[in-house]
């Protein structure tokens, strides 16, 4: 982390590619002033999608964070906009429903401080095109006991980081996809943020 000493303030940036209700759990427990008084001393600083329609972005403006839109050439040939995040004074990322893989430069740049949520229990079901609908469709058809998510650090490989936090929840026989990620988006949910402050606390920085 870079994050100088004589300031308090741990600054996480969520990257989101879609609706953002994670993003919006992330910023209501570290931003929100009900939140857990365990959780000050960290917040969201910066929402960063891909998308320019992207309902994260409406998230962001409700809680006034700022926002920053990445380009796919930029992102993948550039250096990952470290600078830009450097230069938000970014110590942690976060990726919340985020479709890119992170280039090397970014992973790098904030190796042990960048966390990602996987709809599925890991290693199962992760990898290249393995997101939303997609992981429990694949689920459901591989008549799969049950499913869950997998919290985990972040590598140059897809979804190969080290585990940080696993749950489960049952895959029923009448279940559909979207039956499926109902239950999947109750616990990310209910243990996402909770991870992510553990985490950053277990760097001594917080």
């Amino acid at each position: 982390m870079t994050t100088d000493k004589n300031n308090a303030t741990i600054k996480i940036a969520v990257f989101a590619s879609g609706a953002g209700s994670n993003a919006r759990k992330l910023i209501e427990h570290f931003n929100s002033t009900i939140s857990s008084p365990l959780s000050k001393g960290i917040e969201v600083a910066l929402v960063v999608s891909n998308k320019i329609d992207a309902g994260v972005l409406q998230i962001a403006a409700e809680f006034q964070i700022p926002t920053l839109i990445i380009e796919k050439e930029k992102f993948f040939r550039g250096n990952g906009y470290v600078d830009e995040l450097k230069q938000s004074g970014i110590d942690f990322v976060v990726l919340a429903g985020f479709l890119w893989k992170i280039p090397s430069t970014l992973v790098q740049a904030y190796a042990g401080a960048m966390v990602n949520i996987h709809p599925a229990l890991l290693p199962k079901y992760g990898g290249k095109g393995m997101y939303g609908n997609f992981v429990h469709e694949a689920v459901i058809a591989n008549k799969e006991p049950e499913s869950g998510i997998t919290i985990h650090m972040v590598d140059e490989v897809f979804d190969n980081g080290a585990h940080l936090f696993q749950a489960t929840c049952p895959v029923l026989a009448d279940d559909t996809p979207a039956t499926l990620a109902q239950r999947i988006h109750q616990l990310e949910h209910a243990h996402y943020p909770r991870v992510v402050e553990e985490t950053i606390r277990k760097t001594g920085k917080a």
